[in-house]
């Protein structure tokens, strides 16, 4: 392309907003967010999380109005996170795959304020059910063992598809664990239930919030660096979506993801899948804490974030923000 100056400038089409609105590339609109909720016990309960200003902990009836919120909004889809209380939290897990847990009670009482008007992702990994903070079983040696694991994830997933889940999104990280999953739910007659992996999640130190949330970073034993990935790997992320993409997975997942858009854009240039990216707490706070501290405008900062995930390719983004954000688009 031959460009030159000044018969090519181009500030011309910058110069007024119309201008602008017109030339912009990426549109980013309340349909591209979901938002994550977290589940707590009782009746009547909003506990606000002192790590993420601004977010609370809801007990069920709480989750199913701000579900109502969601789909006012036009946000399309809530994730789903509970915070098991600790007394049924056991070495197994077990509690994940009670059809009466939190996880399972919220997704009914959301499917009865709502219908179909909005859709439900559900978490499927062991953390927020295990006395030891970790995603999976751990063996006696303190590796977190894979296929025992998966054996227990299928039943988790197959609980919350009974329930009335949308999109089933294992966290967890094992190998294997999508086609397991995705076979025991066409098994289970559940053909319409999609999986949206997370088939890039790496062991960060963005979320430190998130496991205050959900009640496991004071339980962690170790680290979850044998399953989660190396943040110094981009092909390995590759292989890992690949893999996923194989088994039977309907989209997949980035996480982090301010720090990961690299992987956002390589992986949709790779495989022309829908993905999706996790703004997860700790980038949340720290946007929460630069606007506290006066370096930047909130409203700002949450709009100029979230549109950087679109134009990296991302279909979506999974953001506590969602609710703000989606005003601001609406106003």
């Amino acid at each position: 392309m031959n460009v030159a100056y000044p018969a090519t400038r181009l500030r011309r089409t910058r110069a007024s907003p119309w201008s602008r609105a017109l030339h912009r590339e990426t549109l980013l609109t309340p349909a591209d967010l979901i938002w994550p909720l977290f589940v707590t016990s009782g009746h009547g309960v909003e506990e606000p999380i002192a790590s993420l200003p601004g977010v609370s902990r809801w007990s069920v009836e709480g989750i199913a109005a701000r579900a109502r919120e969601a789909a006012a909004l036009g946000i399309p889809c809530i994730a789903l996170f509970p915070n098991t209380p600790r007394e049924l939290r056991s070495e197994d897990g077990a509690e994940a795959l009670n059809p009466d847990n939190l996880m399972c009670a919220a997704i009914r009482a959301v499917r009865d304020a709502c219908g179909d008007t909005i859709g439900i992702l559900t978490d499927v990994a062991l953390d927020p059910y295990t006395s030891h903070g970790q995603d999976g079983l751990v063996d006696g040696g303190g590796y977190v063992g894979n296929d025992a694991t998966v054996e227990v994830l299928v039943g988790q997933a197959l609980n919350q598809a009974a329930a009335g889940a949308d999109i089933i999104a294992p966290s967890d990280m094992m190998d294997g664990r999508i086609g397991a999953i995705r076979s025991a739910l066409e098994a289970g007659g559940h053909h319409n239930v999609q999986i949206m992996s997370y088939a890039a999640k790496y062991a960060s130190a963005f979320y430190g919030p998130f496991r205050d949330a959900v009640g496991s970073a004071g339980l962690l034993k170790g680290d979850k660096r044998t399953y989660q990935m190396d943040s110094a790997n981009a092909e390995e992320a590759l292989r890992e979506v690949a893999m996923d993409i194989a088994e039977g997975t309907d989209s997949v997942m980035v996480k982090p993801g301010l720090p990961y858009l690299d992987i956002a854009r390589r992986v949709k240039e790779r495989f022309d899948v829908p993905v999706f990216a996790y703004q997860v707490s700790g980038e949340y706070a720290m946007i929460e804490a630069a606007a506290a501290a006066g370096v930047g405008d909130r409203d700002a900062l949450v709009l100029e974030t979230l549109l950087a995930f679109k134009r990296a390719g991302c279909s979506g983004v999974l953001t506590y923000h969602a609710a703000d954000a989606a005003r601001l688009l609406g106003g």
